[in-house]
């Protein structure tokens, strides 16, 4: 077991939220250029890969990884989270970087929402009074009713009721299956889907960008390698919070990188959303003590 290192762990979190936003960096500007289901199937290929190995590395090998008790569960989880990237991804083209991680800061949100009648856990009004605050900032930054709305804006919203409900599912099959048994599964799962359809959109690919693609795959397996470890070395409560700073770091690359733009609406949204998402996470905690 790994001795609990909190700081070292905030640390691992905040490489995590950095490595995360490269990826999506690198995302965006390969799926800018190819076709979108195509560069995440290569992207899962590299990831089902390093899932195997870890598998493989662990005490009862692949055997024990497979061995799960809702196969059925699983299998959705893995292609639940697979079709979500493939949305988010799209989400980067369509709106870019800094809206898109903006609205899908709302997840936890959700996942605070769907808690009750998912799980079963209970919701206090204080949760709830945030979550209702946390969803008017995603209306701060999408701007209904103002001009002609862009349904483009659904994408990433979609896209975080997918990884709320994704996140859900994998604390239901907790309660059967090992944490290295559902990990075995995202990958896998996620993989032999992505590559049924992904093959079917196959496109010439530039040197250059074959080298962006390698990037793309190695900072894949490195954010779940920190994630994991900063995982093992604190409670998820403590270094959670910390997972926000991959907007700062989105918002960097979207503006230095991409020529994005951060207005005003999004500013004021993100951080309104960010604050009720900290918010939920304090309380989660609390109630949890």
């Amino acid at each position: 077991m790994t001795p609990q290192n909190t700081r070292l762990g905030i640390w691992m979190m905040v490489a995590t939220a950095f490595v995360f936003a490269v990826q999506d960096s690198l995302s965006r500007h390969l799926a800018s250029e190819y076709n979108v289901l195509m560069v995440v199937m290569i992207r899962y290929w590299f990831f089902a890969a390093f899932v195997i190995a870890i598998a493989a590395r662990k005490a009862g090998g692949l055997r024990r990884a497979v061995a799960t008790r809702q196969p059925v569960l699983q299998i959705f989880r893995g292609v639940l989270l697979a079709v979500e990237v493939c949305i988010m991804v799209l989400g980067f083209v369509l709106l870019g970087l800094i809206a898109t991680h903006a609205v899908f800061a709302a997840y936890p949100l959700i996942v605070a929402a769907l808690s009750g009648p998912v799980l079963g856990e209970r919701v206090g009004w204080r949760r709830w009074t945030a979550i209702m605050i946390g969803l008017a900032g995603v209306l701060i930054i999408l701007q209904p009713g103002f001009a002609v709305f862009n349904p483009a804006a659904l994408v990433p919203m979609l896209a975080a009721l997918m990884f709320a409900l994704y996140g859900l599912l994998t604390r239901y099959v907790a309660r059967e299956d090992s944490a290295a048994v559902s990990f075995f599964w995202t990958g896998t799962a996620g993989a032999v889907t992505i590559t049924l359809i992904g093959l079917w959109f196959w496109e010439p690919m530039s040197a250059p960008d074959w080298g962006w693609m390698g990037a793309l795959c190695l900072t894949g397996v490195l954010s779940h390698f920190t994630l994991i470890k900063a995982y093992e070395l604190a409670e998820a409560s403590a270094v959670q919070p910390f997972a926000y700073l991959q907007l700062v770091f989105i918002a960097a690359f979207g503006l230095l990188i991409f020529g994005e733009t951060l207005s005003l609406n999004v500013i004021i949204g993100a951080c309104v959303v960010v604050a009720a998402g900290l918010f939920t996470l304090w309380r989660a905690r609390v109630v949890k003590a």
